[in-house]
């Protein structure tokens, strides 16, 4: 009975965590299109929801590279156990909301391995992590992904300008706000394909660990439409804070860039999600727009934001890892200490969530920006936002 409800927790969790990981990266679809009003703001995240929901039905591979390749098995099984995956699952959610109050776009997947490494590495040592998987389907994917995403953005950006002479030719304004929403809404099905998978193979981990479903196999229907419409969810309420600061602050984004960035992100995103990699959809997104801001002729990036995004993406494996290590340690202490961590982690979450009501950031002043491009801290709220409640 005990094992059973850990792994009710588990999956409650693990849900969570996907509904967080939804608002977290909606900007990874829609901040362009936002930003340059080819889409409403409402309009974008309904249509990112939909086609986050579709994406989780097209594939498993990412899913099974979470179930069965991160975690090593032994001759008992998997060396992890449900209480594990549990801590784990909160160092990921609590990085999250964390870094969804400063407006930071940072890996919800890196959040998540993080969290798992850690509380892996604490509950069971070394040997429970299969380091060369996370190396080869994590940590490469990662450094190589953004720059191929930015490189085909660049190139793409430069061809747009170039084919229609500046955008100066009659009608190709409209034409690229009109293809934003056909690209954005291919980026919104290709991160279904990919995030979503990765609660879906958390969840599947911890049956295959409490001995509820055979190693080797994949998720269960009911676990994949439930995770998709957890990340469905979180992408309709909206991640404001990071569409801001995608949309407005990484560069002064136009319709041409928009499209050339979200293409980009869209092709690099489906070929990873085919090969079975578990990229950080976020990074390939700020590496599109950082590639669309260089493309286009006398564009600026303003590269001090970009330095916060690179530093919250270094530290976010190893926060996660050390929030999900502790969390470990006191669950695994007995009943009494796992409770404890689930209360701490809602006490957590709450506390951010109250601090983000001081200067709201909604659907209806996510593109106001009073501050000096590019001399504003992601995370400060703009006088604008501050006054609107």
């Amino acid at each position: 009975m005990d094992v059973l409800v850990t792994v009710m927790l588990v999956v409650a969790i693990a849900l969570v965590f996907d509904f967080t990981n939804g608002f977290h990266d909606t900007a990874n679809a829609m901040a362009t299109s936002v930003a340059t009003g080819a889409l409403k703001p409402r309009v974008a995240v309904t249509i990112s929801a939909v086609l986050n929901l579709v994406g989780a039905f097209l594939s498993t591979e990412v899913a099974k590279t979470i179930s069965g390749g991160i975690i090593n098995e032994g001759d008992g099984g998997v060396a992890i156990t449900p209480v594990m995956i549990f801590a784990g699952l909160v160092g990921a959610v609590l990085w999250n909301v964390a870094t969804w109050y400063l407006g930071l776009p940072s890996s919800s997947t890196h959040a998540l391995f993080g969290g798992l490494i850690g509380a892996a590495i604490v509950g069971a040592g070394f040997d429970a992590v299969n380091f060369g998987a996370v190396v080869s389907k994590v940590l490469l994917p990662a450094l190589i992904s953004p720059l191929v995403a930015g490189a085909i953005a660049l190139l793409a950006t430069y061809l747009a300008y170039k084919i229609t002479k500046n955008a100066t030719i009659r009608g190709s304004e409209a034409g690229f706000r009109h293809g934003q929403t056909i690209s954005a809404s291919l980026v919104s099905l290709a991160h279904g394909t990919n995030d979503a998978q990765k609660t879906m193979g958390v969840i599947t981990l911890t049956f295959i660990a409490a001995g509820y479903q055979q190693s080797g196999t994949g998720p269960q229907f009911w676990v994949i439409a439930a995770c998709g419409l957890a990340i469905a969810l979180g992408t309709y309420l909206g991640g404001w804070r990071i569409i801001r600061t995608v949309g407005k602050r990484i560069t002064d984004i136009t319709s041409p860039q928009g499209f050339a960035a979200e293409t980009s992100s869209a092709a690099t995103i489906l070929v990873s999600s085919h090969l079975g990699f578990a990229l950080s959809t976020t990074q390939v997104t700020s590496g599109s727009i950082v590639g669309a801001g260089l493309g286009k002729k006398l564009a600026s990036v303003h590269w001090n934001v970009v330095g916060k995004i690179a530093i919250a993406w270094a530290f976010t494996l190893p926060a996660a890892a050390i929030v999900g290590g502790l969390a470990a340690w006191a669950a695994s202490q007995s009943t009494f200490g796992l409770i404890i961590v689930a209360v701490l982690a809602v006490a957590g979450g709450l506390t951010f969530y109250v601090l983000s009501r001081r200067h709201p950031v909604t659907h209806e002043n996510v593109n106001e920006d009073s501050s000096a491009a590019g001399d504003a801290d992601p995370a400060a709220p703009t006088e604008k936002a501050g006054a609107s409640a």
